[in-house]
């Protein structure tokens, strides 16, 4: 019998564009990007949609909303996974994290980047989106066993929820 599996897929939220002198994996979230990160938080708890594993992009922006979603969901920090190799990677380099996830693990959350994480999304997605806005999330559902059976499948249900979605 197989059980299922949630991925959520969640772009960082929205960050300074220019900012001086520092390196693009060190801007910061906007005030907007910490607002966006609890209303986008609230929504999920709502609907009981709450990660049993996070793993985040070292990039300031990501780590800084996956925090505010484990603030919000009482989750460890000690607990973020913070993989360098979500900053900048491609979308079979996420796939691979992803199938990696220990089976005894049934919802996993992940913050990134875009292009990569629209692209992913899309990867599992009957119906296509154009972009994975900041603090977007694309929530999947897997009739599946084990992680590494995530490429073979398809999901049986799916969302597509961002801050500006009026509800």
């Amino acid at each position: 019998m197989s059980s299922f599996k949630y991925l959520y897929i969640v772009r960082h939220g929205k960050s300074v564009q220019n900012y001086g002198d520092i390196s693009d994996i060190d801007r910061p979230l906007t005030e907007r990007g910490v607002i966006d990160g609890y209303t986008m938080t609230e929504r999920l708890l709502d609907q009981n949609k709450i990660p049993e594993k996070i793993i985040s992009s070292p990039a300031v922006r990501a780590l800084h909303s996956a925090t505010i979603f484990a603030r919000t969901f009482n989750f460890p920090y000690n607990e973020i996974i913070v993989t360098e190799s979500l900053y900048l990677a491609e979308t079979n380099i996420v796939l691979n994290i992803v199938k990696q996830t220990v089976n005894s693990i049934n919802s996993l959350m992940i913050f990134g980047h875009n292009p990569t994480f629209t692209d992913l999304a899309n990867y599992f997605l009957k119906n296509k989106i154009n972009n994975l806005p900041t603090t977007g999330i694309v929530g999947l559902k897997f009739e599946i066993n084990s992680w590494s059976e995530i490429d073979q499948v398809k999901t049986i249900e799916s969302f597509f929820d961002y801050p500006k979605n009026i509800h």
